[in-house]
């Protein structure tokens, strides 16, 4: 299963390339951060507390999964009353995030109407999945799926980052 995923990830690295290589010269773009040592437990708990926290305010009923550097569940949760296949989607959205180094909502801006492309196995290209940043380095990645859009998931995400980043 994970040898399908890295070839249609390799395949999708070569979509996203393939306009870039057509475009004229200018600054070559910043490369993506390095990874550093993987989410701990603690860090990670302290992730799902916040976003459960902040999905709570709105309400939405969502499915929240933290992953290590390498797209390896470290923990997840799902909400009372959240559909089933929102557990599955922000699993997807956690690992697009850590293994492509940005998060989701980058990848699905750049297919935009292209995503009939994309098959089950490929990079999952909806907002809702950012990569969790300690020392300008990617310790792991947040997938939430189940709010009214992508948006407001990446809310949820980008909350319990936050948690983790204040001292």
């Amino acid at each position: 299963m994970k040898i399908r995923w890295w070839i249609s990830a390799f395949a999708f690295a070569a979509l996203l390339a393939g306009p870039a290589l057509a475009q004229q010269a200018s600054a070559p773009p910043a490369p993506p951060p390095a990874y550093g040592p993987p989410i701990t437990l603690e860090q990670a708990k302290k992730v799902m507390a916040a976003a459960e926290a902040e999905a709570k305010k709105a309400p939405f009923p969502v499915a929240i999964y933290i992953v290590e550097p390498s797209g390896e569940m470290v923990m997840m949760e799902r909400m009372d009353n959240t559909q089933y296949g929102s557990v599955a989607l922000a699993q997807k959205k956690a690992e697009t995030a850590a293994m492509f180094k940005r998060p989701s909502q980058a990848l699905e801006d750049r297919v935009q109407d292209k995503v009939y492309l994309l098959t089950l196995g490929a990079p999952t290209v909806v907002g809702g999945g950012l990569p969790i940043m300690e020392h300008g380095k990617i310790i792991g990645a947040i997938g939430v799926s189940g709010s009214p859009g992508s948006a407001q998931d990446g809310q949820v995400a980008k909350a319990g980052i936050e948690a983790l980043n204040k001292k």
